[in-house]
C-alpha cells in the first residue's frame, strides 16, 4: 500500500517541515490539517470544511527544505478553468482522491479506505476475504500486457474521463473504473500535436510534467512488446529506489546486456555508453530515463519512453537532452561533435 495520505494527528511524525518556524508563506496552523500527503518529492496539506477536503495554500519543497506556493495557475491542468482560482473552491474529491482512496463514491464522499489500499489494483476483494483463492481476486500479473498496465495508467496519466462532466461536476481521473473493468471506457489520455510543446508535453510528446509516466509508457517500444509497469516496479515494496524489483544497475540489464537481442549492440556496456563503466553517465536511466518531468520547482522526476533525446532535438523541439543536462557547461554543437568521434556511433544519435 501507498501510505502517501496520513493523519497528522494520529501520526504527527510524518508531518516534515517545522511548523512553529515563520514563514511568509506558512498562513495556516497544523490544527488545521487534517491530511498530510507525500514525503518523497513534496507534500502537501488538507484541510476537511464539512465532508470535503481542500488543499491549502502552501507544500514543502522535500529535497530543497523549504515552503513553496501552492496553488494550480490558469492553462495549466485541463479542469483549472471549471474551478474557481481558489484552493478553498477546490475540493479534493473531483481532482484527487479517486487515485488517493480505495472505492471514492462521488455520491457521498466516502471512501473504503485513504490511500492505495489492495483493491485500488485487484478489484473488489469482498469474495476473495471469505473464500482466498485465485479464482476469487484480480492479479495484474495474469492479465495481457495492456490491462496489467492500465493498473497503473489509471492514476499515472494526464487524461480526462470520456464522460465530462459527471453530475455536473468534473472530475481529474477515471471515474467508476475498477480493474476487471476495461479503461479505455471511462478514460482518455491527455491529447497533443506533434511539434506543439504544451503544459504536460514536449513538441515530440515526452512528458514534461509529473504524471505523466503512463503517457510516456504507452508510447515506448517495451509497451509494444508486452513489457508492463510491474516488469520493472514492484508495489508491495522493496528495498530499492521507486520499488525497483532489483538495483538500478541491475535492472535494465535483465533484458539488455550487451550484445542481447535487445540490445545494446556493443561488447559491453561501455562500448555502449562511451562512458566508464560505474560512472553515472554509464547508467542506462542517464541517457534513457533523464530527469526531465517536473514535479516541483526544480525537481524533476525520470521519463518514461526511454527514448534517446539528441542534441538536435534539443535545438529543433526545445527538448533537455541528457548530454547537456549532465554537463551544464556545455552545448548542443558540443555533445554532437563529442558523439560524432564515438566509435561506432549510430547516425540517428547525433541526428539534427
Amino acid at each position: 500500500m501507498a501510505n502517501v495520505i496520513v493523519d497528522p494527528k494520529v501520526h504527527p511524525e510524518a508531518v516534515l517541515p517545522d511548523f512553529n518556524t515563520p514563514d511568509p508563506l506558512l498562513t495556516f496552523p497544523l490544527d488545521a490539517v487534517s491530511f498530510v500527503y507525500g514525503s518523497k518529492w513534496k507534500q502537501r496539506y488538507f484541510t476537511k470544511v464539512g465532508d470535503d477536503y481542500f488543499p491549502l495554500p502552501a507544500q514543502w519543497d522535500v529535497r530543497n527544505k523549504r515552503w513553496r506556493p501552492y496553488l494550480v495557475q490558469p492553462n495549466t491542468d485541463w479542469w483549472v478553468q471549471f474551478f474557481p482560482a481558489d484552493n478553498m473552491k477546490r475540493p479534493t474529491g473531483p481532482l484527487c482522491d479517486g487515485c488517493h482512496s480505495v472505492n471514492y463514491n462521488i455520491e457521498t464522499k466516502a471512501v473504503t479506505e485513504w490511500n492505495v489500499g489492495c483493491e485500488r489494483c485487484h478489484g473488489p476483494g469482498s469474495e476473495h476475504a471469505q473464500w482466498p483463492r485465485k479464482a476469487t481476486i484480480i492479479n495484474p500479473k495474469r492479465m495481457d500486457a495492456v490491462r496489467a498496465t492500465d493498473t497503473c495508467v489509471q492514476c499515472h496519466s494526464q487524461g480526462r474521463p470520456l464522460q465530462d462532466p459527471i453530475a455536473g461536476q468534473h472530475y481529474d481521473w477515471p471515474v467508476g473504473f475498477h480493474q476487471g473493468l476495461d479503461l479505455k471506457d471511462f478514460w482518455q489520455l491527455e491529447d497533443y500535436k506533434l511539434g506543439d510543446t504544451t503544459f504536460t508535453a514536449f513538441a515530440d510528446g515526452t512528458g514534461h510534467k509529473n504524471r505523466m509516466q503512463g503517457n510516456d509508457f504507452v508510447q515506448s517500444v517495451m509497451y509494444t512488446k508486452g513489457v508492463t509497469c510491474a516488469s520493472c516496479h514492484d508495489v508491495h515494496g522493496t528495498p530499492n529506489n521507486a520499488d525497483l524489483v532489483k538495483p538500478l544497475k541491475e535492472l535494465c540489464l535483465t533484458c539488455h546486456a550487451p550484445n542481447s537481442r535487445n540490445g545494446p549492440r556493443g561488447a559491453s556496456i561501455e562500448a555502449h555508453t562511451q562512458h566508464q563503466r560505474g560512472s553515472s553517465g554509464s547508467d542506462c536511466v542517464a541517457c534513457h530515463m533523464p530527469q526531465i518531468q517536473q514535479t516541483i520547482a526544480d525537481v524533476n522526476v525520470r521519463s518514461h519512453t526511454f527514448r534517446f533525446i539528441t542534441p538536435g532535438m534539443t535545438d529543433q523541439l526545445k527538448i533537455p537532452n541528457p548530454c547537456t543536462s549532465c554537463h551544464t557547461n556545455r552545448d548542443t554543437t558540443w555533445a554532437r561533435d563529442a558523439m560524432k568521434r564515438w566509435r561506432g556511433t549510430f547516425s540517428w544519435r547525433v541526428a539534427g
